[in-house]
């Protein structure tokens, strides 16, 4: 594998765009965690990854294994309980005012993640391992489970990817620096919000890793160098972060240098939030390409 990545796996309903949550009658079903979505959009960069985590034994938790198969991720060592419930998301979309997001997560089978599940066979080989804030979050186990996975990883002579991912309704902003910024510094990658890493009172400069910053603006720095955001309609901003770390981290296992990675970075962002789903935007590597060459002004906006 060259990248593993380990977390929450959801069954995504998504109303029909546009639509108010409490108005919609019309769902479409798809996948949602971001672990999951970085893990689809470097699968089909072209990348061996491979999905760790829990599911349930139940037809939300056969779905979401079959659409991570479906995209070529390897969900050979996810691990199905029969006591939980698979997670669920249901959220509507809109593009310039608040999405509602409803989270079923108490309780399912992804937060019984326990580091005794984790074995080294799982990340050997791996170039990159991928965790975000959002895994150590959901319960007291699965922290341990990422610390085992971060042990791990360092044990291969893997490269530690983080996102921090806050999400307010998994804990307090003094929660999340309790658990969260401690994983920075133990990351060889960090990549952060602007407001994420004020959140957690981390500044960039004392992280021992590479630290990519994604500012309010919409552009993102690392290293000294400045990626503005490319300009394009916006139709669902969620899986923009997403998104973003499959395209920078493709260009590092691609050897690429950082102006690279985050110009590839910005692109995948760019045509994610042009579909209303987390995934649909995800680009194949000549899909990337034919939008960089556009947004660049190098080539004709329509594939012939």
């Amino acid at each position: 594998m060259s990248v593993v990545v380990c977390g929450e796996a959801m069954l995504l309903m998504l109303a029909e765009p546009g639509i108010p949550l409490e108005r919609a009658t019309v769902f479409r079903r798809s996948i949602a965690g971001a672990e999951s979505n970085v893990a689809a959009g470097l699968a089909r960069l072209g990348h061996d990854v491979r999905w760790l985590g829990r599911v349930g034994a139940d037809p939300a938790g056969r779905a979401v294994l079959s659409m991570l198969r479906a995209e070529g991720v390897d969900t050979r060592h996810a691990v199905i309980d029969p006591g939980a419930p698979t997670g669920l998301l249901v959220r509507d979309s809109h593009p310039f005012r608040a999405i509602d997001v409803q989270y079923y997560r108490s309780g399912a089978a992804a937060s019984r993640l326990r580091p005794d599940e984790l074995t080294p066979e799982m990340v050997n080989g791996a170039k990159i391992v991928h965790v975000t804030g959002i895994t150590p979050m959901l319960s007291d186990s699965a922290h341990l489970a990422t610390l085992r996975l971060l042990e791990l990883a360092g044990q291969a002579g893997a490269l530690v990817s983080i996102d921090p991912n806050i999400r307010y309704k998994l804990g307090e902003p003094a929660a999340w620096r309790e658990r969260v910024a401690p994983l920075l510094s133990r990351a060889d990658v960090v990549l952060a919000g602007e407001d994420e890493l004020d959140l957690l009172h981390v500044d960039p400069a004392t992280l021992p890793g590479l630290t990519v910053v994604k500012h309010r603006d919409k552009s993102a720095t690392c290293a000294g160098l400045r990626q503005e955001a490319f300009t394009v309609p916006v139709t669902d901003p969620v899986g923009a972060g997403d998104g973003f770390a499959a395209g920078f981290l493709s260009g590092m296992l691609r050897g690429e240098s950082y102006e690279v990675c985050l110009r590839e970075a910005a692109a995948v962002a760019a045509l994610v939030v042009q579909c209303a789903d987390d995934t649909d935007g995800l680009p194949d590597r000549p899909g990337l390409d034919r939008a960089l060459a556009a947004f660049t002004g190098h080539a004709e906006t329509v594939h012939r």
